[in-house]
């Protein structure tokens, strides 16, 4: 009987978590109060794990989020492979998530084109 989920499907949710846990509560650089973690995604020999972020102001500028989870992944990686009990902590990389920015812009796009269909 297949696995529902994969080894590294379980272990990206696992340090999505966790990884939630230690920017909250953790960390004390105030650049990472707006920064909510969306994703992870591990490669296929769990070396390196991207993790998706989006900023709670989707119009701010990412980059000083960029720089501050660059300057807290050591510690945020010794912590977590305190949290995952595993052997190897995958390398940390943190990726700007705009995806809120462009579905809120679709959304008002559909409503633009809806709103013209009923004025005619």
């Amino acid at each position: 009987m297949p696995r529902e989920f994969s080894r590294n499907q379980r272990l990206g949710a696992q340090m999505l978590r966790s990884l939630s846990e230690l920017i909250r509560f953790e960390t004390k650089d105030p650049g990472l109060s707006d920064v909510s973690l969306t994703a992870v995604d591990l490669s296929k020999d769990l070396s390196v794990a991207r993790i998706y972020f989006s900023l709670l102001n989707p119009d701010d500028d990412p980059q000083p989020a960029v720089d501050g989870l660059k300057r807290a992944s050591g510690f945020l990686r010794s912590k977590l492979g305190a949290a995952l009990m595993v052997r190897h902590v995958p390398e940390l990389r943190f990726v700007h998530d705009d995806s809120i920015a462009h579905g809120a812009e679709m959304a008002r796009l559909i409503d633009d084109a809806t709103g013209a269909n009923r004025e005619k």
